[in-house]
């Protein structure tokens, strides 16, 4: 190898300073940024999805299974990215079991996260659907044993990281060669081409329910005798919830494709030669990718938001709750000044 492509030059290091330099800024403000709306966002999405109106539908058991899931990303993966791009904290490249397990809970929180909203649209394609039998999978009880055994499969799953996850040339990543080129493939249809698709199938499938019932949405509840019925008319809620469902979707799709390209394209150019301008320009790209993908979890709660005017109702009820919690308080005050029966004022609380 030639002094050519050992040597950086002036004009190339001047660049990787000013990429590096954007690098840290962006996870400084912006993952800063997302990290406090994610957090704000799962825990105001988690309380309004508790109410009575959405608490007993599969539907929004999933998505509030969802968003703890993405509440735990947010504080034991997000944070740390934000800490190590951003301010140079590099634990994770110093301690191999800090390596092992942060990367191990990042990929069980974010598959939970993913995989409960495909649930979700699997289930709005069970509600949707005119066969009983198949509406009976649309239930609380089945959605819970879903949620749970998501949850297992996934924590099982990812058991490798802690197996074959090292700190190579300074980095935590998977061990090279054959396991290496494994685990990318993996990541890339786990993370992208699984979940797009089965996204894809069951909004088409759905879509194909309610054209042909001619309802926007049918939804299962349950009598007396916990026999799955079908309701004569349509239910505002399961219409508010199909309409969420769609836009978390749309924003999962936008913004979680970046990252298995990415990882696609690392897997098909991992044995070719790359300078350090370029290998920097990668290093951002892969951040950017991360840094979108929980810009899409972060705005959960703002498309639900916007999606569903039950949700804003909802939430404004939560908050005037909060009022009215508070409100005693001064009306005790209000008291202390009332008239006694002796008709004297009194001025004591």
């Amino acid at each position: 190898m030639n002094n050519t492509n050992i040597v950086v030059n002036n004009g190339d290091a001047d660049q990787i300073s000013r990429i590096n330099f954007i690098n840290m800024i962006i996870s400084q403000y912006a993952l800063g940024i997302i990290w406090l709306m994610g957090n704000i966002g799962s825990v105001l999405t988690c309380i309004v999805f508790y109410q009575p109106t959405f608490r007993k539908s599969a539907c929004s058991m999933y998505f509030t299974a969802s968003s703890i899931s993405q509440l735990l990303a947010f504080n034991f993966a997000l944070l740390y990215r934000m800490l190590q791009y951003g301010y140079n904290v590099q634990t994770v490249t110093t301690d191999l079991w800090f390596c092992k397990m942060r990367y191990y809970l990042f990929y069980v929180l974010i598959a939970n996260s993913r995989y409960n909203i495909i649930m979700a649209s699997i289930d709005r394609y069970f509600a949707s659907s005119r066969s009983v039998l198949r509406c009976h999978w649309s239930s609380p009880k089945i959605a819970l044993r879903v949620i749970i055994g998501n949850a297992i499969l996934w924590s099982l799953m990812y058991i490798q990281i802690i197996i074959f996850y090292e700190i190579i040339n300074n980095s935590c990543q998977a061990q090279l060669g054959a396991y290496g080129i494994f685990f990318s493939i993996y990541i890339s249809i786990d993370s992208g081409i699984l979940p797009v698709s089965l996204m894809i199938i069951f909004g088409l499938l759905t879509a194909n329910n309610v054209h042909r019932t001619g309802k926007t949405i049918a939804p299962t509840t349950q009598n007396l005798n916990n026999k799955s019925v079908r309701p004569g008319k349509i239910s505002m809620k399961d219409v508010q919830l199909h309409k969420m469902l769609v836009n978390q979707l749309l924003l999962f799709i936008f913004l979680n494709i970046p990252n298995p390209c990415y990882l696609v394209y690392r897997v098909f150019t991992m044995n070719n030669y790359k300078s350090s301008l370029q290998l920097s320009i990668e290093t951002f790209v892969s951040n950017m990718t991360y840094v979108v993908l929980y810009l899409g979890f972060a705005l959960t709660f703002a498309n639900f938001f916007v999606s569903s005017k039950l949700f804003r109702r909802e939430f404004l009820n939560v908050i005037q709750k909060i009022k009215i919690f508070r409100r005693p308080m001064r009306l005790v005050l209000i008291e202390g000044t009332a008239t006694t029966k002796n008709g004297l004022r009194s001025n004591s609380p």
